[in-house]
């Protein structure tokens, strides 16, 4: 909410029109994706669930209902997620 609207704006088509497809084939680590199911910024369908999808080794936490900011709305459960995996 505090960022300028023409690098926002410029941020989303920079990442729609932009194919990250090699670069997380090349992920070689466990890799944690969070995503709340309820995110109309950045549909599940079209980057966490495909992201699960293309790199190894990753695990896809759905938080259900969450909107594109989960961290914020949803802090306790990201946070406790979130240092799960790093203590795996």
């Amino acid at each position: 909410m505090m960022g300028g609207l023409k690098g926002q704006l410029d941020s989303i088509r920079a990442f729609s029109e932009s194919d990250f497809t090699e670069d997380l084939k090349r992920f070689d680590r466990p890799t944690l994706v969070l995503h709340g199911s309820g995110d109309q910024i950045v549909p599940i369908g079209a980057s966490a669930l495909s992201t699960v999808k293309i790199v190894k080794h990753a695990d896809l936490k759905v938080y259900d209902g969450a909107p594109h900011g989960l961290a914020q709305t949803h802090q306790d459960g990201f946070n406790a997620d979130l240092l799960a995996f790093i203590n795996g």
